[in-house]
């Protein structure tokens, strides 16, 4: 099965990014394929690289980049919804005259086209938050 997952909701609000991640890792060894991670909303602070998470508590930024490094995941932040939270890539952040990049290394800024696209490439979407 082609899945795509939704990711609505920020870390440490809810559990639903947490949720995501672990429905992905057990899709990928169940033998499924993951066309495309698609963070939108609140969703796109898994995709925040300057996030500082406590030594105790689980840095889900790094995991989800981890994750997609190793399977070689497509990961798309919403455009509109990183930019109102300060989720920038380079072009970004030099095109809104910023002096950091705060998106994680492995995922791409891009608009609804992508989410529409693996919306029809895939078995199901499935949206956590």
């Amino acid at each position: 099965m082609i899945f795509t997952i939704v990711v609505h909701s920020a870390p440490y609000s809810t559990e639903a990014p947490a949720s995501a991640f672990r429905f992905v890792k057990a899709a990928i060894d169940s033998g499924h394929e993951i066309y495309r991670l698609f963070f939108f909303g609140d969703g796109v602070h898994s995709a925040n690289r300057l996030t500082v998470v406590a030594q105790d508590d689980v840095n889900w930024q790094r995991q989800w980049d981890e994750l997609i490094t190793q399977h070689k995941l497509d990961a798309v932040v919403c455009v509109s919804s990183a930019i109102k939270r300060g989720v920038v890539n380079d072009s970004e952040s030099q095109r809104h005259e910023l002096d950091a990049v705060s998106l994680i290394d492995n995922a791409q800024i891009a608009g609804l086209g992508q989410l529409v696209d693996a919306a029809l490439q895939s078995d199901k979407v499935i949206n956590f938050g």
